[in-house]
């Protein structure tokens, strides 16, 4: 039984009802481990349609075959997600899971939380990402602070790097295409794997000239485009020193430089610069012939963020931004294999300690109305997890954490699930429930601005109760048990202590309470075996229990059309299309530049994006990237436009 869109990898699925699984890395050899079972899982089989989650997992092949260039491009037809970009290549991008807010939706580098401290709600930008050196990204929908903590209240995304590919002293790998806009794409690296060691080298480069995020409604628009350029490093380095026993270093470096606009005008020197480092190092050993593995994980992320803006005949402004933001991470978890105890069998333990660290020092604003931040902010947390199956058919699972922090009140989050197997009709059935919680930011905690606003100390976490209720099945159709797959899933969630400005807007109050419920409805069809398509529809209510309106930026329908056409064992095309719904907005503007409050509607837009792949050689692709084929001026948000036709044509490589 297959999930629409690559659900329910295994990986990721068995994190969620096992959390320490997620916190350490596997065992066995890099030479022998796949990569399907190296990431947030362990090394006891899952199969995914035995666990109680809605999952996405977007593969390197999907990134290559569909020309995916960032994060934003690849998140934007997940089901029962939005993303919003403000703008083109590099722009400010966030992401609404199941309608939730997007500092609800916690991010993970190899099961590392990378959510930059210094952003003021927590929340983290998806436009920055480039995926050279991403293996895959797994997507998982609902609740899951039971095994992440603060900040996964409607999903968690993981992205995973690559690994060296087995049995293999030395092969390179790499990209290179240029198109439309003055844009340039490349990848350049090396992995390989000897006996007791492994490694994995990468660089990526990225740099586009013709993007432009003002919308051609406004009278004032002067068509100046917004450049951007990226770069990142990535460096992996694995030892074996023996059976069961692996150590584990990773160092990645990102940098962008990116071109900005005030709305509603252009602005022609108005600039930033956006810095990451990141490092882990982990190791893990096999106990007892390997039915109890521990393992210990070090990790550090630390960004920097500088806006830059100076007076030019259009405005009078001056920016001189900075934010910097550290987070250490030290994690030490444990699974053990139960096997058969009483009536479940293949049990499984989970159990371990995760400490946290994070540091901002931010200054922004004008002079005369400047934001400060500086504080440190402490948390452990304590999780553990268990999992078995009854009757050969019946999953079931649960999960547990405390979370303590130093300086606001903790929080105790769980999640349990079940999946029936009916095979009768090829069918499963899930239902799954959860509490999660965001943390208050060192910001909404202890930021300044001026004389005029302070932070509050005393803020709670906001949290949620979330419960969905699905099934999935395998029609027999065109001459085969799956021709066609079918999946439905309703959720429900409930927000509570929202964080807001109190009456003054002199500080911040857990004040507001807000609703989320929809249905993920999912069709695949395989009519033959060099053609499959899918559909995948997200239909999404949402209000604010204060107002009654419903929230900014959560469109009631978004449609997600794709397919991969292979007439031969060579040439690979996919289509893909993306319909979404007008969205509400609490703020807008006019076709003059006139800000407008209150409530009102973006209009409804399509995109639609197309890639062809054609094998030359066992070790050369060329490739064809088409976006936004017809053109749309479609505004995600209001007063940003998605960033016009654009073509690119390169070569990947293997040698």
């Amino acid at each position: 039984m297959r999930n629409h869109i690559h659900h329910l990898a295994a990986p990721l699925v068995l994190g969620l009802t096992l959390p320490a699984l997620a916190q350490t890395p596997p065992a066995a050899p890099a030479a022998t481990v796949l990569p399907e079972t190296i990431v947030t899982a362990t090394r006891i089989p899952t199969p995914a349609e035995r666990v109680p989650a809605a999952v996405t997992v977007i593969t390197r092949a999907d990134i290559e075959e569909r020309g995916y260039q960032t994060l934003a491009e690849a998140l934007a037809t997940v089901p029962g997600l939005r993303l919003v970009q403000a703008g083109g290549i590099g722009q400010q991008a966030s992401a609404f899971i199941r309608g939730g807010a997007s500092r609800h939706v916690l991010v993970l580098l190899d099961g590392v939380p990378v959510n930059d401290a210094s952003e003021p709600n927590g929340a983290f930008n998806f436009g920055n990402e480039m995926l050279g050196d991403i293996e895959r990204i797994e997507v998982v929908r609902g609740p899951g602070s039971s095994l992440y903590g603060s900040g996964a209240i409607s999903g968690v995304i993981n992205l995973i790097t690559r690994r060296a590919p087995a049995n293999t002293p030395i092969q390179g790998f790499g990209e290179i295409a240029g198109g439309t806009r003055g844009t340039a794409r490349g990848t350049l690296g090396v992995a390989g794997t000897m006996p007791g060691w492994d490694y994995m080298v990468a660089g990526q480069g990225l740099t586009t000239q013709g993007s432009d995020a003002t919308p051609r409604r406004f009278t004032r628009d002067t068509r100046e485009t917004e450049d951007f350029r990226a770069a990142a490093g990535t460096a992996r380095f694995g030892w074996n020193p023996a059976a069961g026993t692996r150590v584990e270093g990773l160092l990645r470096w990102r940098e962008n430089h990116i071109d900005l606009d005030n709305v509603p005008n252009d602005d022609p020197n108005y600039t930033g610069n956006d810095r990451r480092w990141y490092g882990q190092l982990r190791g893990e050993t096999a106990l007892f012939d390997g039915a109890w593995t521990t393992g210990l994980r070090v990790a550090l992320t630390e960004d920097r963020r500088r806006y830059i803006n100076l007076p030019d005949a259009r405005s009078s402004a001056t920016t001189d931004d900075l934010f910097r933001g550290e987070r250490q991470v030290f994690d030490w978890g444990n699974r053990v294999r139960l096997g058969d105890v009483g009536p479940f069998a293949q049990s499984a333990l989970a159990f371990g300690v995760t400490h946290e660290r994070e540091e901002v020092d931010q200054r922004s604003g004008s002079p005369t109305f400047r934001t400060t931040t500086n504080a440190t902010a402490r948390s452990t947390a304590l999780h553990a997890g268990v999992q078995g199956q009854v009757g050969g058919r019946l999953d079931l699972s649960a999960g547990l954490r405390q979370d303590l922090a130093d300086d606001y009140d903790g929080f105790l989050s769980w999640r349990t699930g079940a999946v029936l197997a009916v095979p009768e009709v090829n069918s499963r059935l899930i239902l799954s429930a959860g509490t999660a919680f965001k943390a208050p930011s060192l910001y909404q905690r202890f930021g300044r601005i001026g004389t005029t606003f302070q932070g509050n100390p005393n803020l709670r976490p906001e949290n949620s109760f979330a419960w969905e209720i699905g099934t999935e099945t395998d029609i027999p159709v065109f001459g085969r048990e799956d021709g066609a797959t079918f999946g439905a899933t309703y959720f429900d969630t409930q927000y509570r202590n929202l964080i807001n400005f109190n009456r003054a807007f002199s500080s911040l109050e857990n004040i507001d309470r807000a609703m989320a419920r929809g249905v993920e409805l999912g069709l695949t069809l395989r009519p033959a075996p060099w053609l499959d398509g899918r559909v995948a529809w997200t239909v999404t209510e949402t209000r604010d229990e204060a107002t009654g309106a419903p929230l900014a930026r959560r469109p009631k329908n978004v449609v997600a059309v794709s397919a991969r056409v292979s007439p031969t064992d060579r040439l690979t095309i996919a289509p893909e299309v993306l319909f979404t719904g007008p969205s509400p907005e609490t703020a807008a503007y006019s076709n003059t530049g006139a800000f407008i409050g209150g409530q009102s509607y973006n209009k409804a837009g399509t995109v639609a994006n197309l890639t062809g792949n054609y094998r030359v050689t066992d070790g050369i692709t060329a490739f064809v990237e088409g976006r936004n084929l017809t053109n749309s001026r479609y505004e995600p948000a209001n007063g940003f436009a998605t960033y016009g036709r654009s073509l690119l044509i390169g070569t990947r490589f293997v040698f």
